[in-house]
Parts: C-alpha cells; structure tokens; sequence
C-alpha cells in the first residue's frame, strides 16, 4: 500500500513540472514575439516645435561706451577795464551773436581820458609843426652861411623829438579809445548766454570779474573713454575705409570713424557724428584713451554736460549668424541649441556666443546656414535624438509665436 502511495505521488509531481515547465516556455515564447512592439512603444511621439532657418546677414559692429556733451566753443566773459556796470544789455539763457553788446560799464573816466589824450596829441602835433618850420629855416640859412652847423643840428634833433611825441600821443589816444570802446562788454562767440553774475550797480574788476559765460550750441562735442581694444579695432576700420575711398577716388577725409548717440531718453542711437580727435596718451590705470566726437546741433536737442550714450564703430560690415536669445539654452557654462537633424531628430550644437547686434544674438560657432534651429517647443525636447515634429515658422533670430502648452503632441508616424 504504502508503495502505491508513492509511486502516485511521484507521478503527480512530474506533471505539475511538465506543466510549469510548459507554461514558462509559452511566456518565453510571447516575450520574444512582443519584443519589438515594447520597445516602439517605449519611444515617445514626435516632439512637437517651431524651426525657423539660420541665414547670414550682413552686422556692422560697434563698441558701447558712456559719454558727455560738452560744447565746442565756451567762454567766460571779463572785462577788459574796470568801473561800474551801469546796463545788463542781454536776455538770460538766451542766444546771443558773436560781437553783441552784453555788459555796459561807465564809460565817463574813460571819456575824460580820451579827450586828455587827444588834447595831448594836438599839443604834439603843434609843437612837430613849429619843429619843422625851424628845420627848414635853419637849412636855408645854412646854405648862406647865416646860421651855425650847431644851432642847425639843435632844430633838426628838435624837430625828431617833437615827431616822436606826435607818436606817442596818437598812441595814448588809441588807447584810449581801446579802453573806451571795452566799457561795452561783448560776446566773442555765437551761442547761449548763461546768468548775469554781476548787474548794474556792481563793479566789475578789469580781467577778474566773471560776468557771464557764453557757450557755442552748434556743433557740439561728445567726449567719451574708449578701451584700448575697441579703439584698435576703429582705427583698423578707419584705415580700411580711407583705403576703399581712396581707390574708389574720394577725398582724404573718408573713412573717418563714426559715431552713433542716443540721449537718455532716447531709444537707440538716432543721431550720427565723427570722431575729430583722440588724446595723445594712454590712461595706464584704466587702459582708456579720452576721443572726441563732433556732432550737429541743428535742433538744439544737446546741451553740454547732457548725458550721452555713444556707438562707436568697430569693424567693417561681415556676415554673420543671427538668433534670438530665446533659442539658446544653458548647461551649466555651456550654451546650446537644438536643430533637426538627420531623420527628423533633435541635434545638439554647442554655441560660441559673440555680441548683440540689432537685439539678435551673433553666432561665432556652432550654427550654419540652412540649418533648421528650433527656437520655439524647447522644453519638450528630453534628449538628444529625440524625434521631432517641426512646424516651420519665421526665419531665425526674427520673433516667434510660442507653441501652446496644451496643443497635442503629433503621433508616431505623423
């Protein structure tokens, strides 16, 4: 009985192990058939993005710097003689015109000197002609022996003396007239006048009294410091441009370096000049040379010690990739973009970042025209390789439209 038993047993358990043996070999089997279907089905659909394509265009580079209006002309107006000032003769913050009367001192003392002087010199004057008359007849008498050689050459030195006091008289009164005409204090420029710092009433000191300043308005300069770099590269280009001129038959003057300049309250740079002038020296602590720029003034919009934002060119027109920062992404210090690859799927390129030109970012490395940058679905972009489902947009560097966040994404296959 008991080997019954036993053999039953054993029967048994070979067909649970036939059974279990079969049913792993039959999930073998359906692992093996699925394989390819698991692993399409692990891939994600087609990333959904916006591409736009990377084209040259031609950039103009310039070099930023902070500046100040400064006006070309600027005078303090002293009197050249002293006295009162009986009249203020000009409009504060006005124009005024080169030779126009601004300050009048008391001119009585200096009118009382003048006639003095012209007193004297008539005085002279008849005294020369006396001088003459005795010089001459002494000399004829000479002739006939009437006179001696002494007496003659004491008219003829009399006659030199009086000649040279007729000198010095008209001198006086020149001078005086000089003085005289200096009561009328006048602008030596063109421009605008500023406060009156003495008014009537008030005496005025011969070459110390500031009475006013006057400053020309137009043209006006733009002092800016350029770093040693930025001037070599304007230097180069100004060397270039004359060239070209040159060759082409212009004049010498061409291929100076430009300028561009905004206000403070300006967008951009609307208003244009040229450099005129650059310091003989080098700063060695903060390695700037102090430049100049002239700029027209017609409309009056610049007042010297205005705020000044100044573009100074630096290199001639070369063609370069531009994008828009949006299309660029940051690993840690590195920048990046994507593109569609071979295949329709997203390539890395690693980016060397240069200026900012016209708001578009210049591309030194990385970027090739006719390459399909994605500049708008970044973020649904996992890996490289990813596949992708581009929707061509605007060219690249030019704004987008940003996909919507709920817009499906497009199917395998699509």
């Amino acid at each position: 009985m008991t080997s019954a038993i036993s053999a039953h047993w054993v029967v048994r358990t070979g067909l649970a192990t036939a059974a279990s043996m079969a049913l792993v070999g039959l999930t073998a089997c359906k692992q093996a058939s699925g394989g390819s279907e698991s692993a399409a089905a692990g891939e994600p659909p087609p990333a959904q993005v916006s591409t736009a394509q990377v084209q040259l265009h031609p950039v103009q580079q310039w070099d930023s710097f902070n500046g100040r209006i400064a006006a070309k002309e600027s005078v303090d107006i002293r009197p050249r003689v002293g006295g009162y000032i009986d009249s203020v003769s000009f409009s504060e913050g006005q124009a005024v015109r080169k030779g126009q009367v601004l300050f009048t001192i008391d001119a009585r003392p200096y009118k009382a000197t003048l006639a003095s002087a012209q007193a004297q010199l008539q005085r002279a004057k008849a005294a020369q002609a006396l001088a003459k008359t005795q010089d001459r007849r002494a000399r004829d008498l000479l002739v006939d022996r009437a006179i001696s050689a002494e007496e003659a050459d004491n008219r003829a030195g009399t006659l030199a003396q009086t000649s040279a006091e007729v000198m010095a008289a008209e001198a006086a009164v020149a001078a005086a007239q000089l003085d005289l005409g200096f009561t009328e204090v006048r602008s030596p420029i063109t421009g605008v006048a500023g406060r009156a710092v003495l008014t009537a009433g008030n005496l005025a000191q011969a070459n110390q009294s500031v009475l006013s300043t006057v400053v020309s308005q137009n043209p006006v300069y733009v002092y800016f410091d350029a770093d040693e770099q930025s001037l070599l590269r304007s230097r180069q280009q100004a060397v270039t441009g004359k060239n070209e001129a040159k060759s082409a038959g212009g004049s010498r003057g061409a291929g100076a370096a430009q300028v561009r300049i905004g206000l403070a309250n300006e967008e951009g740079f609307p208003h244009t000049g040229q450099v005129g002038f650059t310091d003989n020296r080098l700063d060695p602590q903060t390695g700037t040379l102090t430049v100049r720029a002239t700029l027209a003034n017609d409309r009056g919009l610049f007042t010297p010690g205005m705020f000044a934002r100044v573009q100074m060119q630096g290199r001639n027109d070369f063609q370069a990739v531009l994008i828009d920062d949006k299309a660029v992404l940051t690993d840690q210090d590195r920048k990046y973009a994507y593109v569609v690859g071979e295949g329709g799927r997203a390539e890395r390129r690693e980016l060397k970042l240069g200026r900012v030109f016209e708001g578009r970012r210049i591309v030194e490395a990385g970027l090739q025209a006719g390459d399909q940058l994605v500049v708008a679905g970044m973020q649904r972009i996992y890996y490289p390789g990813m596949p992708l489902a581009p929707k061509p947009q605007a060219e690249a560097g030019q704004p987008v439209a940003a996909l919507s966040e709920e817009e499906p994404a497009a199917a395998p296959g699509q």
